[in-house]
């Protein structure tokens, strides 16, 4: 395993490295023993598009779409020969709706062409599908089909930034990286974590410093106020977007 020498903090080992990131996952796990994807889905279909959906948007706004588009679309085969302008009316919320309806739509076109269409449970064929990058298809393969993967969106991002887990910026890079610092067993759930603790306590603007759970182990403590009253102010309870 290498861990790039020039994250962490001053002095910090590449071991020492990996034993803090895996003491702070440790501790976001009693933080946040409920940590689970926030998107309403019941089968593998349904939180691909749900996932596609998502992207510039709040899980929120698409939890309150997807019923009356789940209702409508149930299998691959009825996404693929949707009439455009009814899909687009009901996602039109989510934003961006003409490219996630081509998205869906050509997804689907895909699943019946070449995977009898169902939703394909491996990476490789995953972000093959329309729409479908390496985000999503690990959101799709740790939460609808249980294969660990590592979800990097931007509360994550930002996270091991601030924990200086990298330096790295680029999501792949970034996937690979701290895939070498937490066990693959709990890549799925670990990005569950960071993303609760990325909306409810380390925001973009002014994280909740003084109520962190982290705070002993973070480099990036004092960006944010940390007078406990203060800091209680700025915590957001779930559920969350």
């Amino acid at each position: 395993m290498q861990v790039p020498r020039n994250v962490g903090r001053a002095g910090e080992s590449p071991l020492a490295l990996v034993r803090r990131a895996r003491r702070m996952d440790r501790i976001l796990a009693e933080t946040y023993p409920d940590a689970h994807c926030e998107l309403d889905f019941r089968n593998p279909l349904e939180l691909l598009v749900a996932t596609i959906l998502s992207a510039q948007c709040t899980d929120k706004r698409v939890n309150m779409v997807t019923p009356t588009l789940f209702v409508k679309y149930r299998t691959a085969e009825d996404y693929a020969g949707a009439d455009r302008a009814e899909v687009e009316d009901i996602i039109r919320s989510t934003g961006f709706f003409r490219a996630k309806t081509n998205s869906i739509v050509g997804m689907a076109q895909v699943l019946c062409d070449r995977y009898g269409g169902e939703v394909p449970g491996k990476l490789k064929d995953l972000v093959t599908l329309p729409g479908v990058g390496r985000k999503t298809a690990n959101v799709v393969l740790g939460n609808a089909f249980g294969v660990p993967g590592i979800t990097v969106d931007t509360h994550f991002q930002r996270l091991v930034h601030r924990f200086r887990w990298t330096e790295e910026t680029d999501p792949v890079k970034i996937e690979h990286v701290v895939a070498g610092l937490i066990p693959k067993r709990d890549w799925t759930m670990m990005s569950h974590r960071l993303i609760w603790h990325g909306r409810r306590i380390c925001h973009a603007r002014t994280p909740a410093c003084g109520v962190c759970p982290l705070a002993a182990l973070c480099p990036s403590y004092g960006i944010g106020p940390v007078a406990p009253a203060q800091a209680a102010k700025l915590v957001r309870p779930g559920p969350f977007s």
